[in-house]
């Protein structure tokens, strides 16, 4: 039967009266009999002497399939969308501005009315975390990738410039469904869906008779019966969309359980997830649908249409939750005397800035350390050993940029900066740096590196601009030019923190960067310091000036950084403060620096 309407359906929704074809249980003088058939809803049931007139023709009582002869079945039924807004009964907490946000709260495109936040998921390469409703919800007839999406919809409050929640990122409408994602932005996000206390973690393909469940805009929380599988129908999108054919399947009302207003989904739920009943009668983590459809105003039954998720995750590139990382165990850090005279890591003036791990502003990974700043969401500094003899050859690919797990993700700019303009995602500490020691030392730093604690945003020609990418070749150029005891360096580094930087998606982005590399020549301790400046003058535009690197003392890093370092460092380089960066001239070639 599936197989059947999957490559026969469509042609029968030509048909102007036929509203849907999919598989259910045969009904007979109103009572649910045990036979499956192919199910099909018309608009009007006619009597056959009036068919011609409604310019439609008969169903045949049997369709045969692959030699078998099956039954069919009528009913009369049509459907619309779950978005035509109703006047409210009683004002409820889900139409209000919240945060963080919740599903089951309005939310709608900045131009739309209101639709139900359905779930949070993830974006299946880099575990971009999304909100996930109908297109008809969050993209509609008039709308366009990167739109705004405001929470709570603007029916529900109209000052649309104070809600904003993120921006439309991706959307399908068609056989696969009706769905769409947005980005998250100025607010944080919790998972449970509301009044179920469940959250996505897996998704199933329904079958008849399964018990579910969804958490509204409108309706609250109703319960539903699976009543037709694999059904195709046709929806009126209106304007200039008109009429979709849409994968989906159809719930009824649970009889045991029925909605408080005799309603199992009303205008404003659209978006919803149903999700799969336990068999005590609790919601499960299983995401059965998403909504996005209910029966005509005009039809006296009560029915609910949903998209399967599997089809609506692969359309969109999605997953239910992010890929659990081990956090790091048994690390080998940032090894402060690992060049046989100590190199300790700065020291924070003012340390309640920085996130602290099991009470210490200092967070260690494999091969590299860091101190995080709370609310710039990057690292303070990054200090990393080298050991040029015992680097590895080993591949990024597979490797995604992820949050770390230990660290909340309000502290952390992750994936939505980065998303649509010319921000690159930095390392800090570079991840060919990092990948020495043994392969398996060498295969947990290389992951590690792709933290977003060991990144910052940098201009997409970072290390390809006139200067010949001089940032990326620092490391390189002391192991050419300088006989380096043990083939070993230590480095630290980082952004400069400024108050005047420029801001972007509610983060700051630095408009400089400094290094610091620290070597051993004939067993002694030397030094140099770089900063590069990075001029950003129209972070909307992106607009780049040319980027410039400057040699300079710690102390000028001092003031700049605001933290400061061991007095023995400062031996290592020579305490003469430069001129000032507007002044003195940039580093053009690695060849000009004087080891």
């Amino acid at each position: 039967m599936r197989a059947f309407i999957r490559s026969k359906g469509q042609d029968y929704l030509k048909d102007g009266n036929i509203s849907s074809i999919g598989v259910g249980y045969k009904i007979k003088d109103g009572v649910r009999t045990d036979e499956i058939t192919i199910q099909f809803t018309v608009a009007v049931k006619l009597e056959a002497d009036q068919l011609e007139s409604f310019g439609t023709t008969m169903i045949p009582k049997t369709i045969e399939v692959e030699g078998i002869s099956i039954s069919t079945d009528v009913l009369q039924r049509t459907y619309d969308l779950s978005f035509s807004i109703i006047e409210d009964v009683a004002v409820n907490n889900r139409k209000i501005k919240v945060n963080p946000l919740q599903p089951g709260i309005s939310i709608s495109h900045v131009n739309g009315t209101a639709g139900t936040l359905g779930c949070f998921v993830y974006d299946r390469v880099t575990e971009t975390p999304y909100i996930l409703s109908n297109w008809h919800v969050l993209h509609g007839s008039g709308g366009t990738i990167g739109d705004r999406i405001v929470q709570p919809g603007p029916i529900d409050d109209n000052r649309t410039d104070l809600n904003n929640c993120g921006q439309l990122v991706r959307s399908y409408l068609g056989i696969g469904g009706d769905c769409a994602l947005s980005s998250i932005e100025d607010r944080t996000y919790k998972e449970e869906i509301l009044q179920l206390a469940t959250t996505v973690k897996e998704i199933s393909d329904p079958e008849l008779d399964d018990r579910v469940v969804k958490s509204g805009r409108t309706t609250n929380v109703t319960y539903g019966v699976v009543v037709r599988t694999d059904v195709i129908t046709k929806i009126n999108y209106r304007g200039t969309t008109g009429i979709r054919e849409i994968g989906c399947f159809e719930i009824g009302i649970d009889t045991t359980r029925p909605p408080e207003r005799g309603e199992i989904s009303e205008g404003g739920d659209s978006g919803s997830v149903w999700m799969i009943l336990k068999p005590d009668h609790k919601p499960s983590n299983i995401m059965a649908g998403l909504h996005f459809a209910g029966e005509a105003p005009s039809n006296p039954l009560e029915y609910a249409l949903a998209c399967y998720p599997k089809s609506v995750f692969e359309k969109l590139g999605i997953k239910t939750s992010k890929t659990l990382i081990a956090p790091p165990t048994n690390i080998k850090a940032y090894h402060p005397e690992f060049l046989g005279s100590r190199v300790d890591v700065p020291k924070l003036s003012n340390t309640s800035v920085a996130y602290k791990l099991d009470g210490t502003e200092i967070i260690d990974y494999t091969h590299f350390s860091l101190a995080l700043h709370k609310t710039r969401r990057m690292a303070i500094w990054v200090a990393w050993n080298i050991d040029g003899g015992a680097l590895k050859k080993l591949s990024r690919s597979n490797i995604s940029f992820k949050n770390d797990p230990r660290i909340p993700d309000k502290h952390q700019a992750g994936e939505s900066l980065y998303r649509s303009n010319d921000l690159d995602r930095g390392h800090i500490a570079r991840r060919a740096d990092l990948i020495w020691g043994s392969l398996t030392e060498a295969k947990k730093a290389n992951t590690d590196s792709f933290f977003f604690t060991n990144i910052a945003p940098q201009m997409n020609d970072f290390n390809q601009s006139g200067l010949g990418g001089i940032w990326g070749k620092l490391e390189d150029a002391v192991f050419n030019d300088v006989d380096v005891e043990n083939l070993k360096i230590s480095l630290i580094g980082g952004p400069v923190f400024n108050d005047d930087d420029r801001t972007y998606r509610s983060i700051k982005i630095p408009r400089e960067f400094y290094k610091i590399i620290f070597y051993k020549v004939n067993g002694v301790l030397k030094s140099k310091a770089f900063l590069l400046t990075q001029n950003i003058d129209s972070l909307e535009a992106l607009e780049l000036q040319a980027f410039k690197v400057y040699e300079v003392a710690l102390s000028e890093l001092e003031q700049r950084c605001k933290f400061r370092f061991a007095d023995s460092l400062k031996a290592s380089i020579p305490e003469v403060m430069l001129e000032d960066t507007r002044q003195r001239q940039p580093i053009r070639s690695v060849e000009e620096i004087m080891w």
